[in-house]
């Protein structure tokens, strides 16, 4: 697997990844994370995963001549408390579900890790969905973060449930 810098020409990619991913938790009954709309046709993600190329913070994972993963890293998103030092903060991380269990998120955390050392700041955040089983939270445990703080997100008349959870370099 390599990762290289995605850019503009990359979104498409990494809108596709998000689709998939949203796909599978509609499939599983999980429609309180994303939705149930593809995020390719949605002008405000399209926009923003644009804005991730655009500040130089995304990244894909490919393997076999194929998108896997993508990554966005930069500074915290407007629905998250700020960070009282300096940071680098994981914006997105999505996995290809047909290739999941192959470590691609974890090698993509690395890569933001790496990323966050070479910046020379010691804090790496990241948010989530902390509804349904938790098991997203858990998963970030799993990859070496802490619970941090909670919050939620005002969403068509209910609230969207998220964790930030930090990890120290």
């Amino acid at each position: 697997m390599t990762i290289r810098p995605a850019g503009h020409p990359g979104v498409p990619d990494v809108l596709a990844l998000l689709d998939g991913a949203t796909e599978c938790l509609v499939a599983r009954g999980r429609t309180d994370q994303w939705g149930t709309e593809p995020h390719s046709t949605n002008p405000r993600r399209i926009a923003q995963i644009a804005g991730f190329a655009g500040d130089g913070g995304l990244w894909l994972a490919e393997a076999d001549g194929r998108v896997v993963g993508a990554l966005a890293v930069g500074t915290a998103l407007p629905h998250v408390p700020p960070a009282t030092e300096p940071e680098l903060y994981v914006r997105l991380l999505v996995t290809d579900r047909a290739s999941a269990g192959q470590g691609i998120g974890t090698r993509l955390l690395d890569h933001a890790r790496e990323l966050a050392r070479a910046a020379g700041v010691g804090v790496l955040r990241v948010d989530c969905f902390a509804g349904g089983d938790g098991g997203l939270v858990r998963y970030y445990e799993k990859q070496g973060f802490t619970r941090d703080v909670a919050f939620a997100v005002p969403v068509n008349g209910s609230e969207w449930p998220g964790q930030v959870l930090v990890q120290r370099l």
